[in-house]
């Protein structure tokens, strides 16, 4: 320093000076190679390693750097860029500015137009567009630029009653869904729990409100995999399929169908649309089903087998035995 405390040049050029004194260049550090020492001189100070050369070189660029117009003020705002980023994510406020405007590229994409300003969704018949929405994860912090359609889709699929789903970007604020839905067949009762199934038997979902209570109801383990077999008794009940409220799917093997009025028809496992057919028959020759029983057997082909209610056990005991042509009584 000067009398008035003040270094004779440049900080770079101290720095500079204060890196170089006493220390070999690099090249020749790492070499190990030196002039001999004049008599009287110095003795030169013990030869660098190569890790430490490289770092020696490190400062003087940095000081070469340092020395250049405007870059230490440069130098000095990143500094304090990075100390302030780093409180304001330790802080939460990083945090919060992603939950209430979305993560920055969204922010900045949004700022130069390729905001969401509108989502059309095609192929509802269940579902709802809110349903819809809300299960795509798309939101007003999003950006159309940076959506991925691949993301949103994958979330649609996961509904129960999605099949397929397409997700298209029409720039700059456009955004497409199509949905194909599950068509619900029946309503399937196992251990108390009432599902919603598609024709090839794939659980919808769980019987959450009224939309589906007009579906055929099948209860029993098994009865979701056989509901075309089902449906073929429904087709071939023709008016009757009205009066039918359930159809129990018995051992894996047959169909019994519970009627609105609680007689059960008891269907055999071999051709049960044929046995449909034959009550089709009774019921507008005879109105069978509008008489006093519990059930129809119709397991045994050719042969009915009806087992009455008390009531209708009491009407036929007190009608008049008809008299048979040997004498005794039917």
């Amino acid at each position: 320093m000067d009398g008035g405390r003040r270094f004779p040049g440049s900080l770079t050029e101290q720095l500079a000076a204060l890196v170089g004194v006493g220390y070999p260049r690099p090249a020749m550090a790492a070499a190990g190679l030196y002039a001999p020492a004049a008599v009287g001189a110095r003795t030169p100070p013990r030869p660098l390693g190569r890790r430490a050369g490289v770092v020696v070189a490190l400062f003087r660029f940095l000081a070469r750097v340092a020395g250049r117009p405007g870059v230490g003020s440069f130098g000095l705002f990143v500094l304090f860029a990075a100390v302030g980023w780093t409180g304001f994510v330790h802080n939460g406020g990083y945090a919060e500015l992603i939950a209430h405007d979305g993560a920055p590229r969204d922010i900045l994409a949004r700022a130069v137009g390729f905001r969401i300003s509108a989502v059309t969704i095609g192929g509802l018949a269940q579902l709802t567009e809110g349903e819809v929405l809300a299960e795509s994860g798309v939101g007003a912090r999003d950006s159309l630029l940076f959506l991925d359609p691949a993301v949103v889709r994958e979330r649609l699929l996961a509904m129960p009653l999605v099949k397929s789903a397409r997700v298209m970007k029409l720039y700059p604020d456009r955004l497409v869904i199509a949905i194909e839905e599950r068509q619900p067949f029946a309503l399937w009762q196992q251990d108390g729990h009432i599902s919603v199934v598609a024709v090839d038997g794939r659980t919808i979902d769980e019987l959450r409100d009224e939309r589906f209570l007009n579906l055929p109801f099948v209860v029993g383990v098994g009865a979701e995999k056989r509901l075309a077999e089902y449906g073929a008794l429904i087709a071939a009940a023709g008016d009757l399929a009205a009066r039918v409220k359930a159809g129990i799917f018995v051992a894996g093997r047959r169909w019994t169908l519970n009627m609105t009025n609680g007689v059960q028809v008891k269907l055999p496992e071999t051709d049960p649309v044929a046995a449909v057919a034959t009550l089709v028959r009774l019921q507008r020759e005879a109105r069978i089903l509008d008489k006093d029983i519990l059930s129809i057997d119709l397991r045994a082909p050719g042969r009915v087998a009806v087992r009455l209610t008390e009531d209708g056990v009491a009407t036929r005991a007190a009608m008049p035995q008809r008299k048979s042509k040997t004498g005794g009584h039917t």
